[in-house]
């Protein structure tokens, strides 16, 4: 499984094509290199994931909901599914190409910031990234909550 470190920009052309920064095709090897990208569900940003933890991601979903029988798991899961697209970078520039109608979905245009968070990556319009992160003083104070201290 990929561990994705670190922060990097890149431009997304009028095509929705965009190069994928080395430090993350690196991260996955050579033989792995399809990623799953959607919507994400709270904030105004992409997610893409390796192949390989897609598939764990989706599988933890779909595991508590019943497919069969139940008509709002059934909604839920083509809501959820929706607009998720599986690309491979492309050989020569290690490009990868984002639907128009998924880059709107979370507000990209130009500028985009790659967040590795690492299992995934998130892809933010250059603009937006500052609102999906705590400020010092929210880190903090979670940081608190998460060790029992409050």
């Amino acid at each position: 499984m990929a561990g994705f470190f670190g922060k990097y920009s890149a431009k997304i052309d009028d095509k929705g094509r965009v190069v994928i920064p080395s430090a993350i095709k690196n991260a996955v090897p050579e033989d792995q290199q399809e990623f799953v990208i959607r919507k994400d569900m709270y904030s105004n940003c992409l997610e893409m994931y390796t192949r390989q933890e897609w598939a764990i991601m989706s599988q933890a979903v779909r595991s508590k909901l019943d497919l069969a029988f139940d008509e709002d798991h059934i909604r839920y899961w083509r809501t959820y599914m929706s607009g998720t697209i599986a690309v491979t970078p492309d050989a020569k520039l290690g490009r990868i190409t984002i639907p128009e109608e998924i880059l709107k979905a979370a507000g990209i245009s130009k500028e985009v910031v790659f967040l590795c968070v690492d299992y995934k990556v998130e892809i933010w319009a250059k603009e937006e990234i500052s609102g999906g992160t705590l400020s010092t003083e929210e880190f903090r104070l979670m940081g608190k909550k998460l060790s029992g201290r409050i």
